[in-house]
């Protein structure tokens, strides 16, 4: 039978990402109370739950030392809140990406929790001094912003609110690691946190090399996912940088002016409209045509190369 760890985790939201969530934190020895307003939501996050563990078990690459039988014990859904936050450590929010409906839950959650509970959430874009402002536990509160599929990418970003305790990072940030996960901590909020600001860039300059006519499409993908992607994938931009010379100053004194001045040839902010959004749309239409089924084909096809290669990566070692 399944060992739990100490202490509770509640996910208030059984979509996609919440139930990712709770995979997570049952292969990580948890137990996870799924909250949702009504049973039939509950009801088939659980049955999805199960047939993805499954299916992970079965193609090795279920996370966690239990099996998947002993993970899905661990996960029970829940309709009434009050009862879901009972014995919680961390209480992760995964309802739609709307700040009302987020401050409403939070508002609930403040009034029935106790002084040693996280209040934690996923959202990829809105800012903790939205969410959080005038809760009597804010220094409890920060977002935790997983990276879709959640499972698969293990990038987590915590932002606290400007009077979050620093122990709730801590908490956090420890907690993330026990699952498998990989945290980061963002030191202040800023729209965008970390991961959009840098994937709005590489999208901005994308579009407009596209728009300008100085590649197609289909080879801008190219450039990223045979190219940059291939050394993204273990090291980031900065670690680059010291390798490509010998080392960081080695690398600025010889680059930097060489990036000043392409860097100066940016254009402004694209509107991602008009005869370049038809052009794109075109050319990803041919590769996968927008209709649901080839996109879901697609998705699982993203989501198995995300799982081969979290499991190379995890073979790799650390230094």
């Amino acid at each position: 039978m399944a060992s739990p760890a100490a202490g509770v985790v509640v996910i208030v939201g059984s979509g996609l990402i919440g139930r990712s969530w709770a995979m997570l934190f049952a292969s990580g020895g948890f137990r996870v109370k799924l909250y949702d307003i009504e049973q039939q939501q509950v009801t088939n996050a659980l049955e999805n739950i199960r047939k993805e563990m499954t299916f992970l078990e079965q193609s090795g690459s279920l996370k966690g030392s239990l099996g998947a039988q002993d993970q899905l014990s661990l996960i029970s859904g829940c309709l009434n809140i009050q009862e879901a936050v009972e014995g919680a450590l961390h209480i992760q929010e995964c309802v739609p990406e709307n700040l009302e409906l987020k401050k409403k839950i939070f508002a609930q959650l403040d009034q029935i929790i106790d002084d040693q509970v996280v209040l934690s959430s996923s959202t990829s874009c809105l800012l903790p001094s939205q969410l959080f402002a005038g809760l009597a536990h804010v220094q409890q509160c920060l977002v935790a912003h997983p990276v879709n599929p959640p499972y698969y990418v293990p990038l987590v970003e915590l932002v606290p609110h400007p009077e979050t305790a620093p122990a709730t990072v801590d908490r956090t940030h420890a907690l993330m690691r026990k699952i498998g996960q990989s945290p980061v901590r963002v030191l202040k909020e800023m729209d965008g946190f970390v991961l959009n600001r840098l994937q709005y860039a590489v999208i901005s300059e994308a579009w407009r090399l596209v728009e300008e006519g100085i590649v197609s499409p289909s080879d801008l993908d190219l450039v990223m996912s045979d190219g940059l992607g291939m050394r993204y994938a273990f090291i980031g931009p900065l670690e680059t940088m010291h390798l490509n010379a010998e080392g960081m100053l080695s690398y600025c004194d010889r680059y930097s002016e060489g990036m000043k001045r392409v860097l100066k040839t940016f254009g402004p902010i694209p509107e991602f409209s008009g005869a370049t959004v038809e052009k794109v749309n075109q050319a990803m239409c041919l590769k996968v045509p927008a209709d649901p089924e080839h996109l879901a084909a697609r998705r699982r096809w993203r989501d198995e190369c995300l799982q081969r290669l979290a499991k190379l990566k995890r073979q790799m070692p650390s230094q």
